[in-house]
């Protein structure tokens, strides 16, 4: 394929949808100066998918005749894509208008992407100031940054059509086990390469849906999450990072509870970096998202397991055939020899299992969607009631007062509609004491909020005093905070609204 020379101009196209590729020609008129620098450049799709065909015929010819392994086809292709950008480039520059570096890098990033099946989504997920994309329909993508801004970006496809064909494309090739996005499975879940959530949906709703919520701090620690790092929230204080590290150590099954966003795969990523190197443990996940910073030298023990969807007709029990869920993996993570079992998240009836499991480990972890701290035990029992009918209430109370320890909730509050910004931060940390009468999980609250909603030192505890102590942990400085009903936080939190110092 042979490329002519293509005027680049760097003006924005008139279409504010969709850059128009320009025409293939040399500008006859005399290159205008420079603009003042504006907004990232915008792409060209039609040329995207142009140079994306070139380089899949080039790779179709050095792949007839010879053996190769997958290894050497992938290096092979980033040459090509080098290559055939790099000629395009070349092209440009002969007509007289040099295209910049950055254009040039941008171009090469939206090749590959095109070829591995992520076309458009790969301008999004290169920005590392995005936090969250609602993409509702080709046309309408709407993006959340850090801090709350929120905007209205350029379509994500031509049609609704090509949006699911690239959602499609993404469920074959992006997740780590295959996923599908069909007439029999209208739903997509996954994690992309970059470790962003993706949801999608179409069919059973009016036009193809999809959400991508991005994670930014895959490597993180207690210490970053407690205000050592300034790009993130401060969302604990050193007593909560003392309390949690002496937990983690002593081997105390704890509960990470929180809406939607709040940060509790942060604060669960944070824990586990507080598990022993040489340790080894299980990772159970519907998609992965817990393990990318985990590998290596610092959790080298780690073995992890994802689900994996069913596909097909449906067996005698219901479910397609090949459906591995959580609730399937736990009992073959206890069989494993390892001490904890961590689970990304219990949403179903993979909550009885994951309590079984706390009954006979230690050090196991798991988070929850909770709206309050008050509702973490009812949101338990409805999700256990959910596993079959021999299941009843005041057996999931049992359960969950036996399995657990500590229950770790996590508040975001969202002040970017009066002019503020989200706030993540651990509000309440209570302590599993048991059941009562009644069957009622007794609790007493370690930590709870402040006069700002952030977690402060309440009460000592009590049925884990003893792990604490063989951990290390003094609790003759927890108790000064008690008494002077004070926390530790470094920051002060500038909140939009003013708050009456909560009754103790």
């Amino acid at each position: 394929m042979r490329f002519e020379a293509v005027s680049h101009d760097p003006r924005p196209a008139a279409d504010p949808a969709v850059a128009i590729p320009a025409p293939l020609r040399p500008d006859p008129q005399p290159a205008a100066p420079n603009p003042p620098p504006g907004p990232r450049p915008r792409v060209d799709f039609a040329l995207v998918r142009e140079l994306r065909r070139d380089l899949s015929e080039r790779l179709t010819h050095w792949q007839r005749g010879r053996d190769h392994d997958a290894g050497a086809e992938d290096a092979e292709r980033a040459r090509l894509a080098v290559t055939v950008v790099s000629e395009y480039a070349d092209s440009v520059r002969r007509s007289g208008t040099p295209m910049p570096a950055g254009e040039e890098r941008l171009l090469l990033d939206q090749v590959i992407a095109e070829l591995a099946g992520l076309g458009r989504l790969q301008t999004l997920l290169v920005d590392t100031t995005i936090e969250e994309v609602h993409i509702l329909g080709c046309d309408q993508v709407r993006i959340a940054r850090h801090g709350g801004g929120v905007e209205w970006s350029d379509p994500i496809a031509d049609s609704d059509e090509e949006l699911v064909e690239i959602l499609q494309a993404v469920a074959r090739r992006a997740g780590a086990t295959e996923r599908s996005l069909s007439t029999a499975k209208p739903t997509l879940d996954l994690q992309l390469p970059d470790g962003s959530r993706l949801a999608a949906v179409f069919l059973v709703s009016h036009r193809p849906y999809a959400v991508i919520r991005r994670h930014n701090t895959l490597d993180v620690s207690l210490e970053d999450i407690s205000g050592a790092r300034p790009d993130l929230d401060e969302m604990i204080d050193p007593l909560i990072r003392d309390f949690l590290r002496a937990a983690t150590a002593g081997g105390l099954n704890i509960m990470v509870a929180g809406l939607a966003g709040a940060g509790k795969t942060t604060v669960i990523r944070a824990l586990m970096n507080e598990i022993p190197a040489d340790e080894p443990y299980v990772l159970l996940e519907e998609s992965r998202e817990l393990l990318p910073a985990r590998r290596g030298e610092r959790h080298r023990a780690v073995l992890s397991f994802e689900s994996r969807e069913g596909h097909g007709e449906r067996g005698p029990d219901g479910r397609p055939a090949g459906e591995v869920t959580i609730a399937d993996l736990i009992p073959l993570a206890l069989r494993m020899g390892v001490l904890r079992v961590i689970v990304g998240e219990v949403r179903s009836r993979e909550i009885v299992p994951m309590l079984q499991a706390m009954t006979t480990s230690r050090g196991s972890m798991c988070t929850i969607h909770a709206r309050t701290p008050a509702g973490v035990s009812e949101r338990i029992i409805e999700l256990a009631l959910s596993h079959g009918r021999e299941m009843t209430v005041e057996q999931a109370r049992r359960m969950a007062g036996n399995a657990l320890d500590l229950i770790v909730y996590v508040t975001v509050e969202d002040e970017s509609a009066i002019g503020g910004r989200k706030h993540r931060f651990v509000s309440q940390i209570e302590e599993v004491v048991g059941v009562g009468e009644g069957n009622r999980i007794i609790t007493t609250t370690v930590f709870g909020p402040g006069p700002d909603g952030r977690a402060v030192p309440r009460h000592l505890p009590e049925r884990i005093r003893d792990q604490l102590l063989r951990a290390g942990y003094d609790l003759r400085a927890l108790a000064r905070y008690v008494e002077a009903g004070t926390g530790a936080w470094r920051r002060p939190r500038h909140s939009r609204l003013q708050r009456p110092e909560p009754a103790r």
